[in-house]
């Protein structure tokens, strides 16, 4: 399982990486007592599952069932074999394991097949005559050599099939080719380059591998889409990606929040104003797993999308995505004069947009600015209306101190009295209460939701984990005491994963000095690794006794017994049926053997 890299430069990386340190690169970790707790990033749940236990360094998914060690957490993140991701852990922390450890790429050819793309598009924006009308335009949109570096941006050239000779010259095939996305399949199979005299910008996915392409048309022609995306692949879903998100999320650390973008230049002008957090969402409407990616690296979310009234529009739409989402402490951008990101800092400098961006409004401020402007508020009549409406606003917020100040804040605006405001506030309040409280006796009954706390067996998990073979395997592996007491004792798991288990074990404790349960899991097949996480994920008691384990294997053998006497009352029955004596006489007596010694064994 361990691929070509040696055993010992695995035991190194796993040595010297923390998974906290890894894991929180994908997901917001939260310390609740020993462990870190979070929102699981292979499922989407309303309240953190996803335990990460720093001493053992094993997570777990007490929804959806995922569990391992780093590797393992990596491979199921990013859809890696297990050799890549021990170079992509050693990548992360920095540590050199030589000739094995050349390269963390992917082995899924797709993945590899955007990334050589991406070199391709690069080296012609920057080193060909093909890419000069590219470079051209890139610097008439002022962006420098280091922008082009880090965003990775290039030209498809007019010419037509060169991605498609250059890609086809590195061996792919034509199935390959034709399931990427980046070329356009004619009726009888023919393939031609899909972007063409564009400036290319590439989409990369959580883990900052290209999986898409938008390409921004340099043509005057209007009949031609200003922006084309790659299709939806087995590797790009469109409603699953944010531009920058790789990237950003790390910066968010440092930021405290994430700025949240209409489109590519908006992130890229951001990022030469210092901001490095931004984002955005392909250039449609935000999705709700867009939503829940980004709650699981931060609460904390800045929207600024363009300041004309579509963009102002879709502000609003994603405000109220946040609220229904929940957890979420919102602040909203909207930039004077109508200016989109990119305009406001060629017009007015860095410096004060980063002011714009820490001046962010709230989601009520935004939305009670967005309200007065409905109404004259010169017009009495229309001023009442505004006050009853801003009142409804103010009264969806749970926060006392928050209604307080937007009705301090009303009041003094329109020269009302904040008590006149409060009576409508308290009555508008009954009015939700009572509308809630219908809601909630007379509305059918919803699922069970996955937000249960409570944790329970996964359904993913092939095995049922038993308490009595878990405690037992636990001892078996971490005490040679109790390994030689139920060897001599010719315990056998009864359960076949178990048992395997504890052979693998055995082999394993025999093959190396200092065996870990961790680097064990390593060494397992996946389907085995489930029993394992549990039983380490569990607050197993360390100390036990000779007669616990004779407890522990007498309850087996009893649950063998019941068993066993289930299927022969189940056989008598049938007996009675065909009125066999013969075959009664035989039941019975094996029936009446097992209770003799059910009963021996109750009495011990």
């Amino acid at each position: 399982m361990a691929g070509l890299i040696p055993e010992e430069t695995i035991a190194k990386v796993r040595n010297n990486v923390n998974i906290v340190n890894v894991i929180s690169q994908y997901v917001s970790l939260e310390k609740k007592g020993k462990d870190y707790i979070g929102l699981c990033p292979f499922h989407e749940e309303k309240t953190p599952s996803f335990t990460v236990n720093e001493e053992k360094q094993f997570f777990k998914c007490f929804g959806c069932g995922k569990g391992g060690n780093v590797f393992k957490f990596l491979m199921e993140k990013d859809n890696l074999t297990f050799p890549e991701s021990v170079r992509k852990v050693a990548d992360f922390a920095h540590i050199d394991i030589g000739e094995t450890g050349q390269s963390s790429q992917t082995s899924n050819p797709l993945i590899k097949m955007h990334q050589d793309a991406c070199d391709f598009y690069q080296r012609v924006l920057t080193s060909t005559n093909a890419g000069k009308r590219g470079l051209e335009y890139a610097q008439s949109r002022e962006l420098d050599d280091e922008i082009i570096a880090h965003f990775k941006i290039g030209y498809a050239p007019k010419q037509n099939n060169l991605l498609l000779t250059y890609l086809r010259g590195h061996g792919y095939s034509n199935d390959e080719l034709a399931a990427s996305g980046l070329f356009v399949q004619t009726q009888d199979g023919e393939l031609f380059d899909r972007f063409r005299d564009r400036l290319m910008f590439p989409l990369s996915n959580e883990s900052d591998y290209v999986i898409g392409f938008s390409g921004r048309r340099l043509s005057t022609d209007k009949t031609e889409a200003k922006y084309i995306n790659s299709p939806e692949t087995p590797i790009f879903t469109k409603s699953k990606l944010l531009f920058h998100f790789a990237e950003a999320k790390k910066a968010a650390r440092e930021e405290g929040h994430l700025v949240l973008y209409e489109g590519y230049m908006d992130v890229i002008a951001a990022y030469k104003a210092g901001i490095k957090s931004g984002i955005a969402s392909m250039g449609t409407s935000l999705t709700d797993q867009q939503v829940y990616m980004l709650r699981r690296i931060t609460k904390n979310i800045v929207i600024n999308y363009d300041g004309d009234d579509p963009g102002v529009h879709a502000e609003e739409r994603a405000a109220k995505m946040f609220d229904k989402a929940g957890g979420f402490n919102i602040g909203i951008v909207v930039l004077p004069e109508k200016l989109d990101p990119d305009e406001y800092v060629k017009k007015y400098g860095a410096a004060k947009y980063r002011d714009e961006i820490k001046g962010a409004l709230t989601p009520t401020d935004f939305f009670l600015k967005r309200l007065a402007q409905k109404y004259n508020l010169a017009n009495d009549r229309e001023k009442i209306a505004y006050l009853n409406d801003a009142v409804k606003e103010i009264a969806e917020l749970s926060n006392p101190v928050e209604q307080d100040l937007y009705l301090e804040r009303i009041a003094q605006a329109q020269n009302v009295s904040k008590d006149s405001l409060k009576v409508n506030l308290l009555r508008q309040r009954r009015i939700n209460n009572a509308a809630q409280r219908h809601k909630n006796s007379g509305g059918p009954v919803g699922p069970i939701l996955e937000d249960d706390s409570t944790p329970i067996i996964e359904a993913e998990q092939t095995t049922k984990i038993d308490p009595i073979q878990t405690r037992l395997l636990y001892l078996f592996m971490h005490s040679e005491h109790a390994r030689d007491f139920l060897l001599e004792n010719n315990f056998l798991f009864p359960d076949e994963k178990y048992a395997d288990l504890a052979e693998l074990w055995l082999k394993f404790s025999e093959e190396h000095e200092n065996p870990t349960i961790n680097s064990f899991l390593d060494f397992i097949p996946d389907e085995l690794q489930g029993i394992i996480v549990s039983t380490e994920m569990t607050d197993m008691p360390q100390d036990f006794s000779d007669r616990e384990l004779e407890e522990q294997m007498a309850a087996l053998e009893m649950r063998k017994i019941n068993a066993q006497l289930k299927d022969l009352e189940n056989q008598l029955q049938d007996a009675k049926r065909k009125t066999d004596t013969n075959e009664i006489i035989a039941i019975t007596q094996k029936i009446l053997q097992l209770k003799r010694i059910q009963g021996q064994r109750g009495a011990f």
